[in-house]
Parts: C-alpha cells; sequence; structure tokens
C-alpha cells in the first residue's frame, strides 16, 4: 500500500498535510531553490525551517527521501 507523502512543492508553493504526518518524523521538500522542512511534535505543533545552505540542499537533491534525517544529524555533527 503506498502512502502520499504529506509535504509537496508545487509551482504555487509547498503543500502540506499535517493530518498525513507522523508526530517527531521530519518531512521535506525542496522549493525554489530552498530546502524546507517540517516536523509535527508531540503536542501536534507543526515546525518549519528554511535552509538555504547550497551543501544541504544538494544532498537533499540526491538523496533518497527516507534518508535525509540521517544526513542533517551528520552534518550538524560536523559543524560543531
Amino acid at each position: 500500500m503506498h502512502v502520499e507523502y504529506p509535504v509537496i512543492a508545487t509551482n504555487n508553493g509547498v503543500k502540506i498535510r499535517p493530518e498525513l504526518m507522523e508526530s517527531e518524523r521530519l518531512y521535506h521538500c525542496l522549493f525554489k531553490d530552498k530546502l524546507m522542512l517540517f516536523f509535527k511534535d508531540s503536542q501536534d505543533f507543526l515546525n518549519c525551517y528554511e535552509i538555504e545552505e547550497r551543501e544541504l540542499i544538494e544532498l537533499a537533491r540526491k538523496t533518497p527521501r527516507d534518508a535525509l534525517s540521517k544526513i542533517l544529524e551528520n552534518y550538524v555533527r560536523r559543524q560543531d
């Protein structure tokens, strides 16, 4: 069974379907040369982050959707 991804970039903007999101899981999409990150916390608050750093955007373009969280964790460790 195919589950629809809750974050989709279109020509008109980013469409978010929070009802499809799992809590405490990171979702992403690329929109207008930016990496958009979305996270629904344990209290069902939706958090959004816009990343313009080229290295992370290129990594997101090359990485399968499910592997991005691990890449972001590794990136943060390298910055410390």
